[in-house]
């Protein structure tokens, strides 16, 4: 008699498979935790969970996922059903691996899932040992440059490179504009009387404009979508005044810079990325056709440049600003669970169980 599906796989295998996708995971670990709270539902009975039938857990552990997160980090993952689904492919953790996972699990008392929690602590220890360097520097002597050496020193935060970029450049965007109180004028040119007075629910709902003031000076802002997943290409953040800002940290291919040209209908784009990336994509953005939608790029180099001016000649106006800013922007993206604890003891995961395979040391 031939070896079963579920017997071609070993723990060796599963728990390869395993590291491999927290590895690849950002700070916030969705879908490691989805793993986990998958383990635990089947290892406390709950009805109708089978580990090798995937319709049995597919979308019901999306929900234990969520509250877990929801309860620790105050959010949800709010990426694709495509994306999340893609946790169960062969090339990331299948059926037949978490059947593998769930039997070593429940013969050792949640190993895998205090694992996969502990593992998720260290994540979150890097972050606060990050957090630390902004809440202990003053706008005296915080320095973006050594900021971003401790962040990327940290091999477990390197996948969220880009959300950090995105946190910089929209503190510095952000407070400059807030300070120079930037303001636009909304004025109808051609004004006609009869369709201005037909028109007039239009102008106040979409024109936020009525017939008695038809020009009107508005507050320029900037704002970020920090709902974006590592799954989405294009817009990072918008303005009410033209330009949209286009955030990119690593090369940018010249198929990957059509995606983002394909997503982005303004004609207004403003690119940040890292100085050596510059040529490179001036290059690609012609060789597309890109050239005439792009107003910008703004380089690491630049935002070096600018925060430097911000916290040494501009202090008084904007160091102190920016360094809020920046702050709040980042606890808002990376918040530091203190609850995590809580939630370890009552589920008795305990590092002391962690041994032999399941060592924190052994991946």
């Amino acid at each position: 008699m031939g070896m079963s599906v579920l017997d071609s796989m070993d723990i060796k295998t599963a728990k390869w498979k395993l590291d491999k996708n927290i590895s690849k995971q950002r700070t916030h670990m969705y879908k490691p935790i989805q793993i986990a709270e998958i383990l635990h539902a089947y290892r406390i009975g709950t009805p109708d969970v089978n580990p090798s039938d995937l319709n049995t857990y597919r979308t019901k552990s999306k929900r234990w996922r969520n509250k877990v997160t929801q309860n620790l980090i105050g959010r949800v993952s709010t990426s694709s059903s495509k994306y999340q689904d893609d946790l169960f492919d062969k090339s990331a953790i299948p059926p037949e691996a978490i059947t593998v996972l769930s039997k070593e699990n429940n013969e050792k008392n949640g190993i895998v899932e205090s694992y996969i929690y502990h593992r998720f602590k260290e994540r979150s220890g890097m972050v606060q040992d990050v957090n630390n360097y902004i809440h202990q520097k003053t706008y005296s002597d915080f320095n973006l440059k050594e900021f971003l050496r401790i962040f990327n020193s940290h091999e477990g935060l390197r996948r969220s490179t880009d959300k950090i970029y995105e946190i910089i450049v929209y503190s510095l965007f952000y407070t400059v504009i807030n300070y120079i109180d930037l303001e636009i004028t909304l004025n109808i040119k051609n004004y006609e009387e009869e369709l201005m007075e037909d028109f007039s629910e239009f102008n106040t709902i979409v024109l936020g404009l009525n017939n008695e003031e038809p020009i009107q000076g508005k507050k320029g802002n900037i704002y970020r979508l920090g709902s974006t997943n590592a799954a989405d290409k294009g817009l990072d953040m918008w303005s009410n005044f033209g330009p949209v800002i286009q955030v990119k940290h690593l090369s940018l291919t010249e198929e990957e810079s059509e995606e983002i040209s394909d997503s982005l209908k303004s004609d207004q784009i403003i690119i940040a990325c890292k100085s050596t990336e510059k040529n490179l994509i001036n290059s690609l953005i012609t060789q597309i056709g890109w050239r005439n939608k792009i107003q910008g790029i703004v380089t690491e180099k630049d935002l070096i440049h600018w925060y430097n001016l911000c916290f040494t000649k501009y202090q008084e106006e904007l160091g102190e600003s920016l360094l809020i800013n920046l702050r709040r922007e980042f606890e808002e993206e990376f918040p530091y669970t203190h609850k995590l604890e809580v939630f370890m003891v009552s589920r008795n995961y305990s590092e002391g169980q962690l041994t032999g395979l399941w060592s924190l040391e052994s991946e």
